[in-house]
């Protein structure tokens, strides 16, 4: 009898052992299911998670739901995706900083904050050693500024597998911008900029050319130049572009629900390819003739994809090539600058004057100031002296939209007083 019981006693210990192990396995198997559903969905990419330097954890997979927003006054609601959010009067501008351009990414923030009378969200991707001063940088903003804002820091990061590639591609992270539909993937629609641009209006007026967009267009840019004589692509191009002179990406708005849902026409297939497709294959295709990276990608694409681009004038994109050969941007020249895109350096050396004296002058203006007395008339006072250069003998159209624009912000602080 005794034997019996020691067999039923061993018995049921090996079925206890068993039900623990596979009540185990079970729990094991049922987290690491919800750790993959909550991936980007890019794991086949090999893109991997980042840090957030603002709670010390691991972002989650998924911007735009988590890694925690810097944000005052703003709704905090998460439960919707920001670029879906019913009723939501964001503007969502993205900016990708790497090496020395702190602070000139900070400079065309404080633009964009400086002239918005709507909301914003701004999507900074830089790398890691800049992830803190970026904090630290917005944070010590005045809260009456902090109030119109909010942002998200996030990791440079490309497919693991081609990872070299992409960074060696034009200037260190400027390929990540070809990633974003990817991997803010809960963000409906996106104005990318460069670290270069000043905003001389509000962002909201060029957010809203998105409501011009018809059925088939997903992206909008300017032309890299308006006079064939003097472009770039039409001259020395060994790969297709957009149109006659080619698009500039420097300020690129983009609906990235249809991006991500758009099959692309293409030349190396007679099959269509998603926007997460045909972007390695297009690199390996053209990385030998290629000359300005991501930006010639995207007029690859678009020379095959006409239909998807709305273009808009140059004065949303005015650089320093539409003035040193003579003023050749017709919307500025009766309209003014809308965004300033200082590229080549210019905020930085004495080759164009006038394009240093806007940043300067957006960068010195201690916020809370009177913006006419304290950023516009100083301004306009130092543009007086660089009208001996090509783009200072046009100078007056740098400050046509703005000072309209610092009225119209002064007068509505007027009013809530």
């Amino acid at each position: 009898m005794k034997r019996k019981m020691r067999c039923y006693l061993q018995a049921f210990f090996l079925c206890m052992v068993f039900i623990f192990f596979s009540l185990v396995y079970v729990f094991n198997q049922l987290a690491s299911t919800l750790e993959d559903r909550d991936g980007w969905g890019l794991k086949e990419q090999g893109i991997p998670g980042g840090r957030s330097h603002d709670d010390g954890h691991l972002l989650r997979k998924r911007p735009g739901l988590a890694g925690r927003d810097h944000e005052e006054g703003l709704d905090r609601e998460r439960s919707s995706s920001p670029g879906k959010h019913h009723g939501d009067e964001r503007s969502h501008v993205a900016v990708v900083a790497c090496g020395t351009r702190l602070e000139e990414t900070l400079t065309m923030l404080k633009s964009a904050v400086l002239l918005s009378k709507k909301p914003l969200h701004f999507y900074i991707f830089a790398e890691d050693d800049l992830h803190e001063p970026f904090k630290n940088a917005l944070d010590s903003w005045p809260r009456t500024s902090q109030t119109k804002f909010n942002f998200t820091i996030y990791p440079i990061t490309f497919p693991e597998e081609n990872a070299k590639e992409w960074k060696k591609l034009f200037k260190p992270c400027a390929s990540q911008r070809l990633f974003l539909p990817l991997i803010l993937k809960e963000v409906d629609s996106l104005l990318y900029v460069d670290t270069d641009i000043l905003f001389l209006q509000p962002v909201e007026d060029i957010w809203a050319l998105l409501s011009q967009f018809d059925s088939s267009h997903l992206a909008a840019m300017a032309p890299e130049h308006e006079e064939p004589r003097i472009g770039w692509y039409n001259r020395f191009a060994r790969h297709p572009y957009y149109g006659k002179t080619g698009i500039n990406s420097g300020v690129m708005l983009m609906n990235m629900t249809r991006l991500r849902e758009k099959s692309f026409k293409n030349d190396m297939t007679t099959v269509p390819l998603k926007w997460e497709e045909i972007l390695m294959p297009l690199l390996q295709k053209y990385k030998l003739n290629i000359t300005w990276g991501d930006q010639d990608l995207l007029n690859i694409i678009f020379h095959h994809n006409p239909e998807s681009l709305y273009v808009f004038p140059c004065q949303w994109n005015y650089r320093p090539d539409h003035c040193i050969y003579g003023s050749n941007c017709q919307q500025a020249d009766q309209e003014g600058v809308f965004i300033l895109h200082g590229n080549r350096g210019v905020y930085h050396n004495d080759k164009q004057p006038a394009f240093r004296a806007v940043y300067e002058a957006i960068q010195k203006y201690p916020f809370g100031e009177n913006m006419e007395t304290s950023l516009l008339q100083p301004l306009e006072a130092s543009l007086q002296t660089t009208t001996n250069s090509y783009c200072g003998r046009a100078s007056h159209l740098f400050t046509k939209k703005l000072k309209q624009s610092i009225l119209s912000v002064q007068q509505e602080v007027t009013q809530r007083r």
